[in-house]
Formats: structure tokens, sequence, C-alpha cells
């Protein structure tokens, strides 16, 4: 399916996400011609450590597997259904408490099948980060759409 950009980014403007995503309130926050960011709002409902008020790691997890699967979409310029085959997160300090986490993400390279990506979890400091994470997508269809030169 061919993804008219204008449209995909007025979509995630619009901060009409489903599912999980729209459960934790992500929303789209910037991009760039190179890269993606998603805001995850801080929510005391979304608090793993009652004591500091720290979040917990799974909306971060949830929100850079989100922000890294929509910059393949966006290097690609259409709307290829994947899965996640391998997400890393290395964890560098917990985000601060009260604070929005930013996912910037970016698509390294796309493969026939597989994409390669990179990204930062941020809470208003790119050069401070919370987390930096690497993930690999894969098109069950077998071949990603061309990426344009």
């Amino acid at each position: 399916m061919d993804l008219d950009p204008a449209a995909a980014l007025k979509a995630l403007q619009s901060r009409n996400f489903g599912g999980h995503s729209a459960r934790l309130g992500i929303r789209y926050h910037d991009r760039g011609p190179d890269w993606v960011e998603l805001a995850l709002p801080f929510s005391p409902d979304l608090i793993g450590d009652e004591d500091s008020g720290v979040l917990a790691s799974g909306p971060i997890i949830a929100l850079m597997d989100v922000a890294t699967s929509i910059a393949v979409w966006q290097r690609i310029a259409a709307f290829a259904p994947h899965a996640t085959l391998d997400l890393r997160i290395d964890y560098l300090r917990p985000a601060r408490p009260g604070q929005t986490v930013i996912g910037r993400a970016e698509c390294l390279r796309v493969a026939r099948s597989i994409a390669f990506t990179r990204g930062i979890a941020h809470d208003g400091d790119l050069a401070d980060p919370v987390a930096h994470v690497a993930a690999t997508f894969m098109v069950p269809s077998g071949t990603y759409p061309k990426v344009a030169p």
C-alpha cells in the first residue's frame, strides 16, 4: 500500500493512535528528512516505582518500538506491515519524574525483507539520553518496497 507522506504526517499529528500507543498516550512530536520523534507524556499511571516516581520501562519500550517502526515507513515512503524481529534497549539512566519522554528514531537501511533502525529516548536533552535502541523489522510479505534514492 502506498503512503501519501502528507496524509501520514497529518494522521500522526492528529494524535489518533490506536491500540497500546493510544492507551499510553503516545503522540507525534516532530520529524526531519531521516528521523521521526514521538512523545510519551508523563502520566502517574505509567510510574514503575511509586517511591521515586520513575516511569516503568514497558511504556518506554513501547514508545521506541513504535518510533523505530514509523521510521522505516518514513524511509520507504509506504506502509508495509512488518514485525519487530529484534529490539534492544540499553538504559543509561531513569527518565526524570514528571517529564515527557521523547523517542527519536531513524531507519539506517532497508534490505529486501529486513529493515535496520536506531534511536534515542530522552526527556528533553538529546545529549543526555535515557536509553539507546537498535531494532530490526521483518516484512512477512517477503519484500519491502524499494527505497527511493
